[in-house]
């Protein structure tokens, strides 16, 4: 089955065509664990699976390498800003250790919520420092560095179209980088490998190197630990598109001027979850958590839902409201799934030129650049079809849900007696009481749910609840 994928690269769709037959080695920018990940990060996440049990479902055996970023990274996709490491130390009194294995753990919490599963290798930057000081020392040999101030950078005049991917002029790069000057850079745009002398006095995390005790920039984490793993010609590299103008930008210059040779054949950029005010931003202190849409009243597979009715190329515009009709869209769907599974016909024999039909369906539409809209059209066609037995259904509805990841054929677990609105008022008056240390009422809100079944879960993550 052909698949055909947008590269970013390109900017056409092409069909992908693996190093090694049957075999796709994926990278995916993982996030930068110093605050928990916002669900415009997870929209990203949920693109990312999508595209590997798309994959998966064609066929294709998908090695998938995803990055822990746990080292200081400075706010700006840049060399400037504050650590954010750092910066989350500072805020909850712990150190850049603590922070970086706390929201880690709450990022695969989330990523388990929302049914992502785990990709096959996950690597933490700081478990990979010295990988880190072999690739530039490679860059350096080769003459692509220069020290100044005793930081090590990338020269991007040595190299050959530094702008393909974002497709702009080296002036229009400039322009929208958001650098500020750096009088030490020869070119505006160089970017550094190896800090040894940062604006960051005391800084925590350090290590040894040929140029001094330092820590590596943001770029090279992934450019190091991807040849690892994957070797040195990756199949498709994944990310959000604001990592196209310099993150991955750089991280192309630094992996091709070392490896001599194209480093990855497709490129794949999911778009922004944009508000009604702009894109969702953690350095705006103004985002959305998975833990607060289940404060309230949504399920995580809601939101996964609702990230899966529109192409991941095309920003997704968020509201409540918006999520609020894709609960109901996919309550809905698991109602008509369920009457399918409870129907007599569910016992009748399995025609596989029915089912072969269907499945060539929806291949067509996920192997077309992840049509999910119409992949869920295809999925509607199987559940009215008349000619399908129950048996048949449910049969296709599993092998979809294979990519969907909804649990479509898993009984619901809360009942329809549940006022999911009510249970969500309750816990933001509890919320309200705890914060005005008024204990009393606190408890007697939880003593209230408890007596209808429902038991709240605290954690640091905000209040969830679960029937008893």
């Amino acid at each position: 089955m052909n698949f055909k994928v947008y590269n970013t690269l390109t900017r056409k769709k092409e069909e992908l065509i693996p190093v090694e037959e049957g075999k796709v080695g994926l990278y995916t920018c993982g996030p930068t664990v110093y605050n928990y990940a916002h669900i415009g990060n997870l929209r990203t996440y949920v693109f990312e699976d999508i595209l590997k049990k798309s994959l998966n479902y064609l066929g294709y055996d998908v090695n998938h390498v995803m990055n822990i970023t746990d080292v200081g990274h400075l706010q700006s996709d840049g060399d400037e800003g504050e650590d954010k490491m750092a910066l989350g130390a500072s805020r909850e009194k712990k150190t850049v250790w603590e922070i970086a294995k706390f929201y880690e753990e709450a990022f695969l919490r989330d990523c388990e919520k929302l049914n992502i599963e785990r990709p096959s290798i996950i690597c933490r930057a700081t478990e990979h420092i010295q990988d880190m000081i072999d690739f530039i020392k490679d860059l350096e040999e080769k003459g692509y560095t220069y020290i100044a101030n005793g930081n090590v950078y990338f020269s991007i005049d040595k190299f050959e179209d530094y702008n393909k991917l974002a497709g702009l002029t080296l002036e229009e790069l400039e322009a929208g980088s958001r650098i500020e000057v750096d009088p030490h850079k020869k070119n505006p745009l160089d970017f550094v490998l190896w800090f040894t002398n940062s604006k960051f006095t005391n800084q925590i995390m350090q290590w040894e190197s040929p140029w001094g005790k330092g820590f590596p920039g943001w770029h090279i984490e992934c450019s190091a630990m991807s040849v690892k793993y994957l070797g040195d010609r990756i199949d498709i590299h994944c990310g959000g598109v604001d990592h196209i103008p310099v993150h991955h930008t750089n991280e192309i210059a630094q992996s091709e001027a070392s490896l001599g040779h194209k480093w990855v054949n497709y490129w794949m950029h999911g778009e922004f979850l944009v508000l009604n005010k702009g894109k969702m931003s953690k350095s705006s202190g103004d985002f959305l958590t998975l833990t607060r849409l289940v404060e309230e009243g949504f399920d995580p597979l809601d939101y996964r839902y609702f990230c899966l009715q529109s192409r991941y190329r095309k920003q997704l515009l968020f509201s409540f409201e918006s999520l609020e009709e894709a609960q109901k869209a996919l309550k809905k769907l698991k109602g008509k799934v369920s009457s399918i599974i409870k129907d007599e016909s569910i016992e009748g024999e399995i025609r596989a030129e029915k089912v072969e039909n269907y499945k060539e369906k929806f291949s067509t539409q996920i192997g077309d650049d992840l049509n999910l809209p119409n992949a869920f059209t295809v999925l509607e066609e199987v559940i009215k079809d008349g000619d399908l037995n129950g048996r048949e259904k449910a049969y296709l509805i599993e092998d979809f849900d294979k990519v969907f990841s909804l649990d479509l054929m898993k009984e619901e677990v809360v009942e329809s007696h549940i006022d999911n609105s009510w249970i969500k008022e309750l816990i933001k008056d509890r919320n309200k009481a705890r914060r005005e240390k008024n204990w009393g009422r606190a408890d007697e809100i939880r003593n209230a749910l408890l007596q209808k079944g429902i038991e709240l879960l605290d954690s640091k993550e905000g209040t969830t609840w679960k029937l008893k």
